[in-house]
């Protein structure tokens, strides 16, 4: 008789578990292609389990990469639900892109929590055609990430372009007045979900 292997999963997992099923997902640490994939995972299966509760995305990151991000923030417009974003202690760079991405009326910020906003930025290096690709590369990613903020925000592309070009760092409600978040709340009551998911066979 032999007895099956049970999963692997450690802390992190059964966390990330357990906060599923109440439609919370976490984005902590930096943006990357694991992130991504596990963000943009999670919310499709949640919006194919209820396409009409609300999804919750608690955010605490300093960025990272521009493409990962896109394809969270893509998905994150691609489902019918209504996504909430939180900004727990630090959301920069791309972190506060997807901050300010959630759904209007349900974009939060905790009491104490910083933001940052700047202009994407990437290491420019090879021959001179190299680098000339690159660059303009790099300045459709710019103008991209420019033309999302003014939508969220609701400032002009140019004022975001400004505002942008060296690191701005804001307080939460100094993000709110901006146009980053819509509340900045101190109680869980505010924000707590109220449905639970059951767990989806995989």
């Amino acid at each position: 008789m032999t007895t099956a292997a049970l999963p692997d999963l450690n802390y992190r997992d059964l966390l990330a578990d357990r906060l599923f099923r109440q439609r919370t997902i976490l984005l902590t640490g930096e943006v990357d292609d694991a992130m991504a994939e596990r963000a943009c995972s999670e919310l499709v299966l949640l919006a194919a389990a209820d396409p009409k509760r609300d999804i919750v995305l608690y955010i605490n990151s300093p960025g990272g990469s521009v493409f990962a991000g896109l394809a969270i923030y893509d998905t994150m417009k691609l489902v019918p639900n209504d996504v909430v974003t939180v900004a727990m202690g630090f959301a920069a760079s791309m972190g506060q892109v997807l901050l300010c991405s959630g759904t209007h009326g349900k974009r939060i910020s905790l009491a104490h929590s910083r933001i940052m906003m700047h202009q994407p930025s990437a290491g420019i290096g090879g021959t001179a055609v190299d680098i000339a690709i690159q660059a303009e590369s790099l300045e459709r990613m710019k103008r991209q990430s420019q033309e999302i903020l003014a939508a969220e925000t609701g400032h002009p592309v140019e004022q975001i372009a400004e505002d942008s070009d060296r690191d701005r760092w804001f307080t939460a409600d100094e993000a709110r007045d901006y146009g980053i978040v819509d509340r900045v709340v101190s109680s869980f009551a505010e924000i707590a979900p109220h449905t639970t998911t059951p767990r989806i066979g995989l």
